[in-house]
């Protein structure tokens, strides 16, 4: 299952907005996004240039990525967007 060749269960949470994250920034988005929801899998959702993301696809996800979920990984990619003095930081 990829967000190229989805499955029925399959699921793309869109973003109100688009993040800027690099490769490292994507797959933290990913982590989290596929621990808070249980999914199988995630992928991050790039524009052509991968520079930024509108969004995760997820594959098989047991929280359903609505309501607070899907608030709660935006603003996880919000702040990894964020530049490092204007944030906690991740460890």
């Amino acid at each position: 299952m990829t967000r190229l060749c989805p499955a029925p269960t399959c699921f793309d949470l869109v973003f109100r907005d688009r993040h800027a994250l690099g490769a490292g920034g994507q797959v933290a988005l990913e982590d989290y996004a596929r621990a808070l929801t249980q999914a199988e899998g995630a992928e991050a959702i790039a524009g052509p240039d991968d520079s930024a993301v509108s969004g995760v696809h997820l594959c098989a996800p047991q929280v359903p990525p609505r309501g607070a979920v899907a608030e709660d990984v935006e603003a996880f990619a919000r702040e990894m967007a964020e530049p490092a003095g204007d944030r906690l930081g991740w460890s």
